[in-house]
Formats: structure tokens, sequence, C-alpha cells
């Protein structure tokens, strides 16, 4: 293994298989990829440096096409993932950026190569907003994400997002004498007990048929002391939950991270959702793998999260984006990467 971060320029299968020759099978903690969607689209970046498929640019400098489909692209992408469960720790895992059309026969090739038991999730990722172009059917506003582990018990640290203004009304709809948004919720749950204290009287009240107090009674006496129960007119206790006290929340299957209105490389990645990803299946000593890594979004939050990073593409723009980015923006090891070409035998 290299103790530097690496860039590799080649084509994915050959750079896989020079990191398992190079001490890198089992290492890696955590992979993202993003790779060709199936679509059949060939992405450039004209003379002005717009963003565009060939089909809207004639002058574009060729970024990547997109050109394999049906079951031709499901055993390409086959191939390569072989590869990375190869790579990947026995605690890591992969998430699997995709088109709607293609995810859902991508998800059944990932189900045979990591084992249906190390599905996590099928994570939806809302890109852009509304479209109002005509057609027979919804507009498309998400993409999807497959998410799986290579074992039972992979990283997560299961970081929390700040709670929106939004959500904070919408959850905390009551405001207590001194203008504290909370709101309460039940202090029982299904199921009886015959013995132990959650089946006694709270101050006086049972709980209801069919139901036992979540705590001990002197866990619920001591609450309601320090005024965190709150009674109801007919007498039943609910407890209190402060918005201050809850200002984050967790991580739904639904994310809300549009992509850039202005990427410098084609189909770029929202790098606060990449930076969410590595911080979540990652941790600080990991290595983190993108082998369809573009324009280094991936790299890029790694770097920014103090993780290590491996990136490969055979594409001389992502290459050379990438390059770029990675000495102009990164703040952890900037200038502590290796590149290796590999794509001339």
């Amino acid at each position: 293994m290299i103790d530097n971060n690496l860039i590799i320029k080649g084509d994915n299968i050959k750079g896989m298989n020079w990191l398992l020759e190079n001490g890198y099978e089992d290492k890696i903690d955590l992979v993202y990829i993003d790779p060709p969607f199936a679509t059949g689209g060939t992405f450039g970046i004209d003379r002005n440096g717009r963003i565009a498929t060939i089909s809207k640019s004639k002058d574009a400098n060729i970024a990547y096409t997109d050109n394999l489909q049906g079951k031709d692209f499901i055993e390409w992408l086959r191939k390569r993932i072989v590869l990375i469960h190869r790579l990947l720790s026995p605690r890591g895992s992969l998430y699997l950026h995709i088109d709607y059309k293609i995810g859902h026969y991508v998800k059944v090739m990932l189900d045979e190569v990591f084992g249906i038991e190390n599905f996590r999730n099928d994570i939806t990722r809302i890109k852009c907003n509304p479209k109002g172009f005509y057609r027979v059917g919804y507009g498309n506003i998400k993409d999807m994400i497959l998410f799986y582990s290579k074992g039972a018990k992979p990283i997560w640290n299961d970081i929390q997002i700040p709670c929106s203004e939004e959500d904070i009304a919408k959850r905390y709809n009551k405001i207590d004498k001194q203008g504290r948004r909370y709101t309460t919720v039940p202090i029982h749950a299904p199921g009886e007990t015959k013995d132990g204290s959650t089946s006694q009287a709270f101050r006086g009240t049972y709980p209801p048929k069919g139901r036992h107090w979540r705590s001990s009674i002197d866990e619920l006496e001591r609450l309601d002391d320090m005024g965190l129960i709150e009674w109801s007119a007919n007498g039943n206790p609910r407890k209190i939950n402060y918005a201050d006290d809850h200002l984050a929340k967790k991580q739904q299957d639904i994310w809300e991270y549009k992509d850039p209105i202005y990427p410098i490389y084609p189909t770029e990645k929202n790098l606060d959702m990449l930076k969410y990803i590595v911080q979540n299946s990652s941790n600080p000593d990991s290595i983190v793998l993108d082998c369809f890594c573009g324009s280094g979004s991936t790299l890029l939050a790694a770097d920014l999260c103090e993780r290590r990073w491996i990136g490969i593409d055979k594409s001389d723009i992502a290459i050379s984006v990438t390059r770029k980015r990675m000495n102009c923006n990164s703040i952890f090891n900037s200038d502590l990467f290796d590149f290796i070409d590999i794509s001339v035998d």
C-alpha cells in the first residue's frame, strides 16, 4: 500500500486490479461511485466551459460517453462491482448513485454480488427543482443511491442532520409560558406487565388497558418533579420534549441535495451530500475510493473530512479537473497525493 492519497488515470478495471496487486484488498472502508447511467448520451465541456451533451453542443470536448445500455451495461458494471467487493474491508460500504430507469436492474445484480442480506437502503435523492416540460408521465426530480455493506457490522456513525425552522415549527407546535416550543409524547407502550413498577399507578393513574409505562415509577416521578410531564384535562400524562433539546434529527431515506447550478464537470454531484456519506460510513483512519471520480467531488469530500482517498478515471478531462481541484481546494492533504498513469501498457 502507498501512504499518500492516489489519483489513478486509466480504465477502472485496470486501476482496481492495480490496487489489489498492491495490498489494498479488504482495505477500503467506503466506496462511492456515480457511474454512467445507461442514458445513451455523450457528455462534454464546450469551448466556453459550459457543461453539455454533445447533442446540445457540437464543439464540445468529450468528457465521457454513456452508450452502453440494457444487459450490456449491467454486465459491464458487474465486473467492476466484483472488484469493489474485493477491495472493501469487512466493515466497508458501497454507495452506488444511479438513474431510476436502470437502478432496479442494478439492484438485482448488487444483491447477487453483496448478498441481499447486506442491502441497507434505496435512497431517493432530490436532484433538481420541478420542471414543466411536457411528457407522458410525471416530472423527474430524483435519482437513487443504493447502499450496501460488505458484512453485518459496517462502519455506521449515524450522523444526525439539523432540523430546519419549518421542521421545528411542525414537530414542536406547542409553546409554554416561557416561549419555548415543545411537543408531548406518550409515556406508555404496548403490552401489559404482570410484575414490576411499570404496571403500577403513577400519581394515582394506571397505564391504559393492554399497555405499560415506558419507564419506572421513580423515573416518571422524577420527570414530573422537573416539570417534564404534561397532564391533560382528563388526567392523561405525556412527556414534554422541548425543541431546543432536539435540534437535530435522524436522516431518512429521502435526501434533498440538489446538483450544482454551474458544474465544473458533467454530472457533478453535491459536495455536502458526499461529505455526509463520508462522515456517516467511514472513520478518520479509513480509505475512501471513487473509481468513477469525474471532477473529484468524492475525493474532496473525503479530504475535507480528513480521510485518505483514491480516485480512478480514464477521461483526460476528468483527471485534469480532479488534479487541479485537489491542488487548489482541499485543505487537509492537498499536496500529498501520488499520480499514477496506467492508461498506456
